[in-house]
């Protein structure tokens, strides 16, 4: 912890900060740096360490550049692809089976387009998902063609 050493030593340190130094003792602990015993001894000096400067201290033997863990991230939850699939093809095959007990070739029809329609919002979850995988993010917003770089009076 370099901020000790930036003069804010005697500042109060935050619930967050002793977790990141668990987390420099975790990633110690697990490259082997530290003994079950000596993990044990300095968490339980983190939880009672009340500055920067306490913190400091209980890592300054481990190399954080190599021992800091990865930021927790929450996974985003994204639609299954097949769940569109498989409820557009559920609505198409009841309409399907009252259009056939009904006799009625409306819904026949009905029951094409729904198909369609789930297969179309099928495709968008997959790209949606895609994008997702690649970049860790959802996709921005787009801007419609029509009005970028014109003026509207």
């Amino acid at each position: 912890m370099a901020a000790a050493g930036a003069g804010r030593g005697r500042l109060r340190a935050a619930r967050a900060d002793r977790e990141q130094v668990i987390d420099v003792l975790k990633a110690g602990f697990v490259q082997g740096r530290l003994t079950k015993e000596e993990f044990d001894a300095r968490v339980s000096q983190t939880f009672a360490s009340r500055t920067y400067a306490e913190l400091a201290v209980i890592t300054a033997d481990i190399p954080v550049e190599r021992a800091a863990a990865k930021p927790r991230r929450t996974p985003a939850r994204t639609p299954k692809p097949g769940v569109a699939w498989s409820t557009g093809v559920i609505i198409a095959a009841v309409v399907l089976v009252s259009a056939v007990l009904t006799g009625n070739d409306q819904l026949i029809y009905l029951a094409v387009v729904t198909v369609f329609g789930a297969a179309f919002a099928t495709v968008g979850q997959l790209l949606y998902s895609r994008h997702e995988r690649r970049f860790g993010r959802p996709p921005p917003p787009r801007r419609g063609p029509a009005l970028e770089g014109k003026r509207v009076l």
